[in-house]
């Protein structure tokens, strides 16, 4: 079974670039979280806390694609070193600002203005993957497979860091701790010359268009608009339930649960030379997610709740590698970076959504009551794909 992996990692300095690239997005696990602790504790409202959260992740999904067209024409290098440093400067503002109880559009403007300017590390670190493989499917799937565990792993230690370093150090300990991170991760990442990706030359006769333009892009981004509200609206919740519960300490441990469910399905996912097409397990583990996400109807304890988490999360890894697959293999070359970031984009901008309604159900009439907004969020991404359906058979039939 792991036949795969170890012919993946035998590639030169690809182990390397993925190392570095998962330290650089391990915050990705970490700020939400963190941001939310902070508001929390200082606000006293899980509402400001998802109008916040909606805010940044709305400015992200703007700008991140256009950091990863940039990478393509510039090189990836040049746009680390410059975004970063900005990043992690508007979020030591913000947390300065908030600390200090300065007027909350100064925070609140101090942490849009670090979403400006985070790039999508996820996705450069795929294009890499791109690139050292030639192009081999089959081994894009097990990279893609990989990256999805790695992911997971993020989720696993991120909320267990930053929740641990908010109880027992302070709400900004988590948030500190994920710019260190990136700040190790991303000089790694840049230090890997060898797996760097060429830079393209600019396409002056526009021959391909904006990628968001394209019906294949459009049929995984929009369904990945809800999953992305999903993830949101779940972690929103089991914060608010784990802190209504006073069991606040457990937070991190049973988001890290959800990861694992997750992580174990990519592992399995990665060893198999799949021969239903990627548009096919895309809906079809889109409707899996939905049904393996019943449980959060019955939830009645942090055991309960943990274990509705793990079933959940072993749809989520599959889905999401489809989803680049399709999606990666449907543009040229020198769109593959940018398009793979508007994906991601997409989990951002769903992310974005529910937050203000979850945090209202949760101030309001609890958290228990919020987990319907995360179904909600499932059934719409299936919704989401029916505009699509002559997309879907098309590319199934190829």
């Amino acid at each position: 079974m792991f036949s795969p992996y170890r012919k993946l990692f035998a590639v030169p300095g690809a182990l390397r670039f993925s190392i570095a690239g998962s330290i650089a997005r391990l915050p990705i696990s970490m700020t939400l979280l963190s941001i939310t602790f902070v508001i929390v504790h200082v606000k006293h409202s899980y509402t400001l806390a998802g109008t916040v959260a909606t805010g940044a992740a709305l400015i992200s999904t703007v700008f991140s694609p256009t950091w990863s067209r940039y990478a393509d024409r510039l090189g990836q290098r040049k746009v680390l070193r410059y975004t970063i440093p900005f990043y992690i400067a508007f979020d030591l503002i913000f947390l300065i600002a908030i600390s200090h109880h300065a007027p909350t559009y100064v925070w609140m403007t101090a942490i849009f203005l670090a979403e400006v300017f985070l790039p999508n590390v996820g996705g450069l670190t795929r294009r890499r993957w791109l690139w050292v493989l030639n192009e081999d499917r089959v081994m894009i799937n097990t990279a893609y497979s990989y990256e999805a565990l790695m992911d997971e792993i993020i989720f696993i230690i991120g909320p267990l860091v930053a929740t641990s370093a908010a109880t027992f150090i302070s709400p900004a300990a988590g948030m500190i701790m994920g710019f260190s991170f990136m700040a190790v991760g991303t000089t790694l990442f840049i230090s890997q010359r060898s797996t760097e990706p060429a830079p393209f030359k600019k396409d002056e006769s526009g021959k391909h268009g904006f990628v968001l333009a394209m019906p294949v892009v459009q049929a995984v981004f929009f369904p990945f608009i809800f999953i992305g509200a999903f993830f949101s609206s779940t972690n929103l919740t089991v914060v608010g339930y784990a802190q209504q519960h006073h069991d606040a300490p457990y937070t991190g441990l049973v988001l890290a649960i959800w990861a694992a469910g997750s992580g174990v399905a990519a592992i399995f996912n990665g060893s198999i030379k799949w021969k239903l097409k990627d548009a096919s397990r895309f809906r079809i583990n889109l409707g899996a997610i939905l049904v393996l996400s019943i449980p959060f109807f019955f939830i009645h304890s942090m055991v309960a709740l943990a274990i509705a988490l793990f079933l959940s999360g072993i749809g989520v890894a599959p889905l999401i590698v489809a989803g680049y697959n399709v999606a990666e293999k449907s543009v040229p070359a020198e769109k593959v970076t940018e398009t793979l970031s508007w994906v991601i984009a997409g989990l951002s901008l769903g992310g974005a959504l529910p937050g203000t309604l979850t945090g209202h159900i949760i101030d309001s009439q609890g958290a228990s009551k919020a987990f319907v907004v995360p179904m909600a969020c499932l059934l719409l991404a299936n919704l989401a794909t029916l505009p699509y359906l002559r997309t879907w058979r098309r590319i199934s039939d190829h």
